[in-house]
């Protein structure tokens, strides 16, 4: 069928209406671009600027200069920079599917037929409201060696406490618990709207054909359930990258720097160090992991939908 319009098509030119209508379309869509232009482009050019910027130490009267990509290059040659990217790499492989499996069986557990739903839903939104730095804060106090409530139940059972916040291994330990209880809510209220979506004749059918509960699981709930898990995967990873506040509040990126994350290693050299250059400079390899997770996440998606339409 042949969507061309007459006047295109005979090579006349668009009539005033046709203006009319590109010129109001124009209008409408104005405020929502001037919008994103100036929350969203200007600070992110902003950063990029900045980041070409530095105090000289030998002259530090002078104030910032133009340094152009030093700043980037010594982020390369800076163990700290790749210690604390590394650590959120960690953070990420560990949290990422740690609150993605949690936040999946919440979300199934709250999708169940029960007669009363909302303690079941008021207790996965309670995790999410709760701000990060009370999170960590209680969580710090949950692995404290005296007094904490893990270090109680050990000793209970008999065995002796551990040096949860002490011990840079039990500390990305109780770390990574804690971020996983954080943001497994966020994750279940996000996959329990997908799972909604599903319609019950689905698992009735599948019911009269003998399929058991594990089968529906994999060949109905997962496939059905793939765009909202990739969603909150998108959203998670990101959430991750920029760890920052449940660590901060638990250990400050202790013992040492064994802790640390990329976002706190940008607060200490901003705030601490006043070396807002070299802040930009990380911010904005942080901010091209975070794109770069993304567009990863969005071409599996595109192919993983390619394939399902050629099936």
């Amino acid at each position: 069928m042949n969507t061309i319009p007459a006047a295109a098509a005979d090579g006349r030119r668009p009539s005033g209406r046709d203006l009319s209508e590109r010129a109001l379309g124009a209008l409408l869509l104005a405020p929502a671009a001037l919008l994103l232009l100036v929350i969203v482009v200007y600070p992110i050019a902003t950063l990029f600027w900045n980041s070409l910027h530095g105090v000289d130490n030998a002259n530090p009267a002078a104030g910032e200069q133009f340094v152009g990509l030093k700043n980037y290059l010594t982020a390369f040659e800076d163990s700290r920079f790749w210690d604390s990217s590394l650590h959120t790499v960690l953070y990420i492989l560990v949290t990422v599917p740690g609150a993605l499996v949690v936040g999946l069986g919440l979300a199934m557990l709250a999708n169940m037929p029960f007669r009363i739903k909302w303690p079941v839903r008021l207790g996965l939104l309670l995790p999410w409201a709760l701000p990060l730095v009370f999170a960590g804060l209680i969580f710090r106090w949950f692995f404290e060696y005296n007094t904490g409530v893990v270090n109680d139940i050990l000793r209970r059972f008999g065995v002796e406490p551990l040096q949860w916040l002490s011990d840079p291994n039990l500390a990305f330990a109780a770390i990574s618990i804690a971020i996983v209880w954080k943001s497994s809510s966020f994750m279940a209220l996000m996959l329990l709207a997908g799972l909604q979506t599903i319609p019950k004749s689905l698992y009735e059918a599948a019911e009269v054909d003998g399929a058991t509960k594990w089968q529906q699981f994999v060949e109905i709930t997962l496939p059905m359930l793939s765009p909202a898990l990739f969603v909150a995967l998108i959203f998670r990873t990101i959430t991750a990258i920029q760890t920052f506040d449940i660590p901060y509040a638990m250990t400050g990126g202790g013992p040492g720097d064994s802790t640390e994350t990329l976002a706190m290693y940008i607060h200490k050299t901003t705030l601490d160090f006043l070396d807002f250059g070299y802040g930009s400079a990380l911010a904005a390899l942080m901010f091209v992991l975070s794109m770069a997770a993304t567009s990863g996440y969005l071409k599996y998606t595109r192919r993983s939908s390619g394939r399902s339409g050629e099936d």
